[in-house]
């Protein structure tokens, strides 16, 4: 009874175990907007549907973003690292990031309509 009991709580753990690993590494459904910040303040909220370009700049620097397909990328700044440039073109996940020039770009998803419209 007590090797039953043992097995049946394993293969329980191992099943939930699977089924997070499921969730967790499906790919995000892709955004439809992006909300860039810089220094903590919006300076736009882009519309990855429509092809752009445009510079973010400020007192540190400058990035150069563009938008193409649906997707968003850092496609040039004069940081040192540039890990915000390799990043490439993305339409979900994990914010871009810009650490030294504090340059932050999140994925939105659709926004329905917020509150009462009358």
């Amino acid at each position: 009874m007590k090797t039953k009991f043992w097995i049946l709580l394993l293969a329980a753990v191992l099943a939930i175990c699977a089924g997070l690993s499921v969730l967790l590494l499906l790919p995000d459904s892709p955004a439809a907007y992006a909300r860039i910040t810089s220094r903590g303040t919006v300076v736009e909220i882009v519309d990855l549907s429509r092809d752009q370009e445009f510079l973010v700049e400020d007192s540190a620097g400058c990035n150069t973003i563009t938008v193409r397909d649906g997707k968003i990328a850092v496609t040039q700044a004069d940081c040192p690292d540039q890990y915000c440039v390799h990043r490439g073109f993305c339409n979900s996940g994990t914010p871009i990031v810009c650490l030294p020039h504090q340059l932050v770009i999140e994925f939105l998803a659709d926004q329905g309509v917020d509150g009462v419209v009358g």
